[in-house]
C-alpha cells in the first residue's frame, strides 16, 4: 500500500507532520480531512527514488489567469443578486480552460444537492487553496460572503499583478543570458575552428588573445559534454536542493542577498505576507492557524521559519510584533504597523495599507530594473560577443598590415 507524508495545520494552527498509508492519493486526502486538518503538503513516497513532491497531489492544474478573472467574476455576479450555484455554472460555460470548465460544473452540482460551496471547493485543492476555502467559509457562516468574495478578488489581482511585475523584471536578463551563452557556444565550438584552420595554413603567428581563444574553443570541442552539463544539471540540482528542508532555507536566503534582485524578492515576500494576513483576518480565521497559513503561502522558506517561529511565541501569549522586532526581514514599518493593528484591532486594515505599500514598490522597482537591464544586458553581450570575434580577427588585421 502507498505511504503519503503529509504537512497539515488544525483547528488550532497547530502544524501537524506525520505519514499514513492509504490507497490512494484522494484516500489519503480524506482520511487527513476526516481528521480535521487542512492539508498544506502531501507527499507520494513511492513516486521515485528521489521521494518526488506532489503539491497537493496530482490534481488538476489551472493558469493563475484564469482564476484570477473567475474570481473577479464570481464576485461580481454573486453581488449583482445571482445565486452561488447559477453563478458558478455561469461561470463554467465561459472559462477557457476546460479542465477548469469540468471542475465548476461538477461544484454546481454539488452545490446543487444542498452542500455549501466551501465543502464543494474543498475537494480540489490544487485549484482552491486554503486561504480561499477559509474565507468563503467564514463568508457563508457570517452572511457576509459577497463582502469575502470581494477581498478574494482583490488578493488574487493584487497577488497575480505582482507576481506578474517581477516575472517581467527577470524574463529579459534570463533570455539575454541564454541568447549570450548559446552565441558563445556557436562561435566557440563551429565558427572559430574553421578560422583557425585558415591561420594554420597561413603559418601565422598567433597574438596570445586569439592562442587563448583558440584553446578554450578546442577543450570545447573535445569536452563538449562538460559543456552540456554546465548548461542544464545546475537547473536541475537547484531543483533537488529545493526539495529539501535545509536545502530550500539556503537558497531562499541567497536569494534574499542578492544584488539588487534580491531586494525585489523581499518587498515581493512582504506584500505577499500583509496581503494574506490581512485577508486571512477579515475573515475571522484563529491567529494560530492564521500564522501557519500565511508561513506556507508567503514564497520564501527564511520568513516562512520566521513566521512559524512567531506563532509558537504568539501561543505562549506574546505580541505579533515581537518576534518580528529583531529581525531584518521585517523592516520598522511593518512591525509597527502590525503592532498598532493589534491594539487598535484593525490589523486587517493596518496590512492592507502595507500591502498596497509594497506593491506599488515592487511595481516602480521592476519597472525601474526592466529600463535598466536592457542597456546593461546589450553591452555585456556585445562584450562578450566582441571579444571573441577581436581575438580571432586580430590574426586577419595583422597579415593586412604586413602586406603593407
Amino acid at each position: 500500500m502507498p505511504k503519503f507524508k503529509y504537512v497539515a495545520v488544525d483547528d488550532y494552527g497547530r502544524l501537524k507532520r506525520g505519514s499514513l498509508e492509504a490507497q490512494s492519493f484522494q484516500v489519503a486526502m480524506d482520511e487527513l480531512k476526516g481528521k480535521g486538518l487542512w492539508i498544506m503538503d502531501l507527499l507520494d513516497l513511492s513516486q521515485s527514488l528521489f521521494h518526488r513532491e506532489m503539491k497537493l497531489g496530482g490534481g488538476p492544474r489551472i493558469k493563475t489567469q484564469h482564476f484570477t478573472v473567475f474570481c473577479r467574476q464570481l464576485s461580481s455576479l454573486y453581488k449583482a443578486g445571482i445565486n452561488m450555484v447559477d453563478a458558478v455554472r455561469t461561470l463554467s460555460e465561459q472559462t477557457e480552460s476546460k479542465p477548469f470548465k469540468k471542475i465548476l460544473g461538477e461544484i454546481a452540482e454539488e452545490m446543487q444537492r444542498g452542500n455549501q460551496f466551501s465543502a464543494a471547493a474543498s475537494r480540489y485543492p490544487t485549484i482552491f487553496s486554503t486561504i480561499f476555502i477559509n474565507m468563503v467559509r467564514a463568508g457563508e457562516a457570517s452572511g457576509n460572503l459577497d463582502e469575502m468574495l470581494h477581498r478574494l478578488a482583490i488578493f488574487y489581482e493584487k497577488e497575480y499583478y505582482t507576481r506578474e511585475k517581477v516575472k517581467s523584471a527577470m524574463v529579459y536578463p534570463i533570455i539575454m543570458g541564454i541568447f549570450t551563452v548559446i552565441v558563445c557556444i556557436i562561435l566557440m565550438m563551429f565558427v572559430v575552428p574553421k578560422l583557425v584552420a585558415n591561420f594554420e595554413t597561413m603559418g601565422l603567428e598567433l597574438p596570445l588573445p586569439t592562442i587563448i581563444v583558440i584553446a578554450i574553443s578546442r577543450w570545447m570541442k573535445v569536452n563538449w559534454f562538460f559543456v552540456v552539463i554546465a548548461v542544464f544539471v545546475p537547473g536541475f540540482l537547484l531543483k533537488m536542493i529545493r526539495r529539501f528542508e535545509r536545502g530550500a532555507y539556503i537558497l531562499d536566503l541567497l536569494k534574499l542577498k542578492l544584488p539588487v534582485f534580491g531586494l525585489l524578492y523581499h518587498k515581493q515576500a512582504l506584500s505577499r505576507f500583509s496581503r494574506t494576513f490581512c485577508s486571512l483576518f477579515a475573515a475571522a480565521v484563529p491567529m494560530l492557524q492564521m500564522m501557519s497559513i500565511v508561513s506556507t503561502v508567503v514564497g520564501n522558506e527564511v520568513m516562512a521559519k520566521l513566521i512559524r517561529e512567531s506563532r509558537e511565541s504568539v501561543r505562549g501569549g506574546h505580541s505579533i510584533a515581537d518576534p518580528f522586532r529583531n529581525s531584518w526581514l521585517f523592516p520598522p514599518m511593518v512591525v509597527q504597523m502590525l503592532a498598532v493593528g493589534e491594539r487598535t484591532g484593525s490589523m486587517d486594515t493596518m496590512l492592507e495599507k502595507v500591502a498596497d505599500f509594497y506593491e506599488a514598490d515592487v511595481d516602480q522597482m521592476a519597472d525601474r530594473l526592466k529600463a535598466m537591464l536592457e542597456p546593461i544586458m546589450i553591452l555585456v553581450l556585445a562584450a562578450i560577443v566582441g571579444t571573441i570575434v577581436l581575438a580571432v580577427m586580430l590574426p586577419s588585421f595583422k597579415l593586412i598590415a604586413g602586406l603593407h
